[in-house]
């Protein structure tokens, strides 16, 4: 019997994590019944990473609350609650691009964020906070989900301001006195870009134009985001600041957030390194795999924690570009078993189980 860990990454636009992991694990049990598999579905820190980390907690784990959307309209989110007390948080539950009726770069608020957060904190159960931040429709540097914990941002006349990044070229104050604590074992941040808070690699001038801003626009909340800082203080050059709408730099501020690759922790989380452990060949994969996927992925991560377990890796991908002289044992792309693109975006389950098939006959065979 051999021990195979199964630990993909989503096929985004296709399918998630857990329902690739579960395919490919199906399509090799089909060939070789007797091995003992451990899926292990993984994410970057982004949407999906509840997902990957929840697919086999009991219900119980789960919960919910109805929060303000990022167009105010109300949205339930729900939240994860791991067995060690780590409540995980994915930003695009509450505040994320796809919950809005049509853009809104000026006004969409995190607001509700910070009420997820509220009901987070409250629940005696939690120790400490893993806040996902991609997907985010926003650019207010996490002023909405601060005023929801208590913090408030007033203009010259003491009155709060209204809800988005727009709003900031008015602000006049800060007052933290009201701000809900963090939990005792902190927060941490999952960011999977570098991005400074301000300049032209910063949170509006890279992000704005996918969130619907103008060029006037991502003007504007930039310079509204240097008011924010210049009052906050903090730290606006570092590396991550500038991750969904600034929203990691204001929770660096006022909450003592730490930033950490969402990959890394993610894996962390899900116990991967635990999976290798006597595991003889780990099977990874992601709906693109080339060189850039080495670099801080999900897929990097993996390969360098199974190298330092001496353990082989094998690559599933919808497409893999130019595998040759890359550290893995085997690359298999759906595209070409499929014979088409198309062919495997149409059932990439179905494909995933025929790769899982052939790597089980392979192994099989090698071994």
């Amino acid at each position: 019997m051999t021990r195979v860990a199964i630990a993909p990454d989503s096929f985004k636009g296709t399918l998630g994590a857990a329902a690739a992991a579960e395919a490919l694990a199906a399509g090799w049990r089909s060939v070789r019944p007797d091995d003992e598999l451990l899926t292990v579905p993984l994410a970057d820190g982004g949407e999906g990473t509840l997902e990957a980390l929840g697919h086999d907690l009991p219900a119980t784990c789960w919960r919910s609350a109805q929060v303000t959307g990022p167009d105010g309209r109300p949205v339930d989110a729900a939240w994860l609650l791991l067995p060690d007390g780590t409540a995980v948080v994915e930003m695009a539950r509450a505040a994320g691009l796809p919950l809005m009726e049509r853009p809104d770069p000026l006004g969409a608020t995190t607001r509700g964020l910070g009420q997820l957060l509220a009901a987070v904190v409250a629940d005696p159960a939690v120790h400490r906070v893993m806040l996902t931040l991609g997907g985010s429709a926003t650019t207010d540097g996490g002023t909405g989900a601060l005023a929801a914990l208590g913090a408030r941002f007033l203009d010259a006349d003491g009155a709060p301001l209204p809800p988005g990044g727009g709003a900031l070229s008015r602000l006049d104050r800060v007052d933290l006195a009201g701000l809900v604590p963090p939990p005792a074992g902190g927060v941490q941040c999952l960011v999977d870009v570098t991005a400074p808070l301000l300049g032209p690699l910063g949170a509006a001038v890279q992000f704005g134009p996918q969130k619907g801003a103008d060029p006037a626009q991502v003007a504007e909340l930039d310079a509204a985001l240097s008011r924010l800082a210049d009052l906050l203080g903090g730290d606006r050059e570092a590396p991550g600041a500038g991750a969904a709408g600034g929203t990691a730099y204001g929770f660096a501020v006022c909450w003592g957030a730490e930033f950490v690759s969402g990959a890394q922790a993610v894996a962390a989380a899900a116990g991967l390194d635990e999976a290798l452990r006597g595991a003889a060949l780990v099977v990874t994969g992601e709906g693109q795999f080339d060189a850039q996927s080495l670099r801080g992925k999900v897929v990097g991560d993996l390969v360098e924690r199974a190298h330092r377990a001496a353990v082989p890796v094998a690559v599933v991908a919808g497409r893999v570009v130019a595998a040759e002289g890359l550290p893995v044992t085997r690359a298999l792309s759906l595209t070409d078993l499929a014979g088409s693109v198309d062919g495997a975006m149409g059932d990439p389950a179905h494909w995933l189980a025929v790769a899982g098939e052939h790597l089980a006959r392979e192994w099989s065979v090698t071994t």
